[in-house]
C-alpha cells in the first residue's frame, strides 16, 4: 500500500524537464543528449557515473533527445515525460535520485555505451518530485589507454579498402582487424587460417586483444600453429555481421572475393578450403554460420558459439512466422523474456527494445538486425521488422528475412545445391542456460539438419551461459583451444594433438 501511495503522489506531480548547459568556452556540440536517473537510499556510496544496463533494466530511468548545434554556455531542456523509460519521470516513486547528463556525440551509445569524446556532467543528487538543477556538460571522456600489446612481429594489423563496399557507399570503406601469426611463421611452410568475428559490442580494440591472447596460446603449445584473422564487424549501424545486405552493403562478397585473396597473397596461408575456418561468438557466431552456409565452397568449417537466432521460428523466444506475431507478448500472454540468469528472468524483450529506442535509433541490437536483414524502405532506411511502440511484427519484412537470412530455412531450401559442400562443416556450441535463450533456435537448426540426413556437430553444454561458455577447469579459453585443434585436424589430418 505504501508503494502504491508513492506512485499516486508521483503521478500527480508536475511534468519533469531537465535543463542541461554546455560549459562556456567549449565548442558548440551536436548529438544525442541523454539523462540517467537512479533512485538511491540514504547513505549510498558516491558514484561518478549513472548508466543503464540490460541486466538491471528497471534500475535507472532514462530520457533523451536530439540536439543540433548546442551552443557554448547555452541551456537546452530534455523532456522527462515522453519517450522516457521505464516511465515518465513525474511518475517515478518519490525519493532521492542521482542524475547525470551525457551527450552521445557519435550516436554510438546503443552499441558500446559512453566512450571517448562524449560529454558528461557531474552526478547530481535531487529529490523527486521537485525541480532538477541545471546539469553542466563540462568534460569530454578521454581515449582509453591502448591495449597492453607491444609492437610485436607476431601481431599484424589489417586495414583493407574494399572496392565493392566503397562503390556501394560512395566513399572509402575499410575492413579492419588484427592477425596473430604462429610460432615458426616465415620458415617456408603454409598455415591453416581461422577467420574470427566478435559479438555485438566488440570493436577493433577487442580484435587486437583476441589476437594477442591467441598468440600466447600458440606460443605455449595449448593451441596449434595457425594464422588467426580477428575481424572487426562493428559499424555505425551496429554490427554488419559480414552479411551481404541491401542496407549495409556486400560485406560477405568483400570478405570472400577481396580481403581473403589479398591476405593469401601477403601471408603464408593455406589457400585450400580445407585450410580456411570460421569461428565467432553471439552475433559473430551468426556471422560465421551464415558465411559458411552462403559460401560453402570457400571455408572448410565453422565453429560458431552461442550464435544469434539461426531459425526465425524462435527469434529470442518469438515465432516470427506465427499469425499476428508480436515481439513483446503473445495475445493475452506474459511479456516475452529476453535476458535470464540460470532461470531467473532479468529483462523482457519489450524493456530491451524501449531502452534502445530512448538511447537513439542508431546501432542498437534490434536496429542492427534491421540494417542487416531488412529490405530498404521508401525513406532509404531499412524497414523495421516490428513496431517499437506496439511490438507488432511486419509479415512482409519477415518474409524477406526468411528468404535471405533464416539459416535453417536456407539450408532446407537449398540443400540439393549446397549440401555436398556444406555437409559436416557446421560445429555449433551453446549453453543450455544461454543468457539470451539462444539454445532454442540452435535446437531447431539441428533438427533441420538431422531431417536432411546431414552430418553436423552440435554441443549443448549443461548450465553454461552466454558468458562462461568457453571456460572449463578454470581455463576461460579451454573450449576455444579444443576448437582450434579440431580445425587443425581437418587441415592436417595426420597430425595428433599432444
Amino acid at each position: 500500500m505504501a508503494t502504491a501511495a508513492l506512485l499516486l503522489v508521483a503521478a500527480s506531480a508536475a511534468p519533469v524537464t531537465i535543463p542541461v548547459r554546455l560549459q562556456a568556452g567549449l565548442a558548440n556540440q551536436s548529438g544525442r543528449l541523454l539523462i540517467f536517473a537512479k533512485r538511491i537510499e540514504p547513505g549510498a556510496k558516491p558514484e561518478t557515473a549513472i548508466d543503464t544496463s540490460p541486466f538491471a533494466p528497471q534500475a535507472v530511468a532514462i530520457a533523451g533527445r536530439e540536439v543540433e548545434d548546442m551552443r557554448s554556455g547555452g541551456v537546452v531542456t530534455v523532456d522527462g515525460e515522453t519517450g522516457s523509460f521505464p516511465t515518465a519521470f513525474s511518475a517515478l516513486p518519490a525519493g532521492t535520485y542521482r542524475i547525470q547528463a551525457v551527450l552521445d556525440r557519435n550516436h554510438d551509445y546503443n552499441y558500446g555505451g559512453r566512450g571517448a569524446g562524449d560529454m558528461v556532467s557531474s552526478v547530481v543528487e535531487v529529490t523527486l518530485p521537485g525541480p532538477v538543477p541545471v546539469l553542466e556538460l563540462a568534460n569530454a571522456l578521454p581515449e582509453p589507454p591502448p591495449p597492453a600489446v607491444a609492437d610485436r612481429p607476431d601481431l599484424k594489423p589489417v586495414d583493407f579498402t574494399s572496392p565493392a563496399l566503397s562503390i556501394f557507399w560512395g566513399r572509402p570503406v575499410h575492413i579492419r582487424g588484427w592477425i596473430a601469426l604462429p610460432p615458426g611463421y616465415g620458415k617456408g611452410a603454409t598455415f591453416p587460417t581461422v577467420y574470427s568475428t566478435g559479438g555485438f559490442g566488440s570493436n577493433l580494440r577487442y580484435a587486437e586483444q583476441q589476437a594477442a591472447e591467441m598468440s600466447a596460446m600458440m606460443k605455449d603449445g595449448s593451441a596449434p600453429p595457425m594464422i588467426w584473422v580477428y575481424l572487426d564487424e562493428s559499424s555505425p549501424t551496429g554490427t554488419h555481421e559480414f552479411a551481404d545486405s541491401v542496407n549495409n552493403g556486400p560485406w560477405g562478397k568483400a570478405l570472400t572475393t577481396e580481403l581473403i585473396p589479398a591476405l593469401e597473397k601477403q601471408y603464408r596461408m593455406d589457400s585450400r578450403a580445407s585450410g580456411r575456418f570460421l569461428t565467432g561468438h553471439s552475433s559473430g557466431g551468426w556471422a560465421t554460420l551464415w558465411l559458411q552456409v552462403r559460401y560453402p565452397k570457400v571455408f572448410g568449417g565453422t565453429w560458431p558459439t552461442s550464435p544469434d537466432p539461426s531459425d526465425f521460428h524462435d527469434f529470442t523466444n518469438v515465432d516470427l512466422y506465427a499469425p499476428n506475431a508480436n515481439m513483446y507478448a503473445p495475445a493475452g500472454g506474459q511479456p516475452y523474456p529476453l535476458v535470464r540468469d540460470h532461470g531467473r528472468v532479468i529483462s523482457s524483450l519489450q524493456d530491451f527494445a524501449r531502452i534502445e529506442a530512448v538511447l537513439g535509433p542508431y546501432g542498437g541490437q534490434f536496429a542492427s538486425f534491421d540494417w542487416v536483414f531488412s529490405p530498404k524502405g521508401a525513406d532509404g532506411r531499412p524497414m523495421p521488422m516490428f513496431d517499437r511502440a506496439t511490438g507488432k511484427v511486419d509479415p512482409f519484412v519477415v518474409s524477406y528475412w526468411r528468404d535471405n537470412y533464416d539459416i535453417a530455412n536456407i539450408v532446407a531450401r537449398d540443400w540439393k545445391v549446397i549440401g555436398r559442400d556444406l555437409d559436416g562443416k557446421i560445429h555449433l556450441t551453446v549453453g543450455t542456460a544461454d543468457t539470451f535463450y539462444l539454445d532454442g533456435p540452435a535446437h531447431r537448426l539441428q533438427a533441420v539438419l538431422d531431417r536432411l540426413g546431414a552430418k553436423s556437430q552440435f554441443r549443448f553444454l549443461p548450465g553454461k551461459t552466454h558468458f562462461d561458455l568457453l571456460e572449463r577447469g578454470g581455463d576461460r579459453e579451454a573450449l576455444m583451444k579444443d576448437f582450434a585443434w579440431e580445425m587443425y585436424a581437418v587441415a592436417r589430418p595426420r597430425f595428433k594433438r599432444p
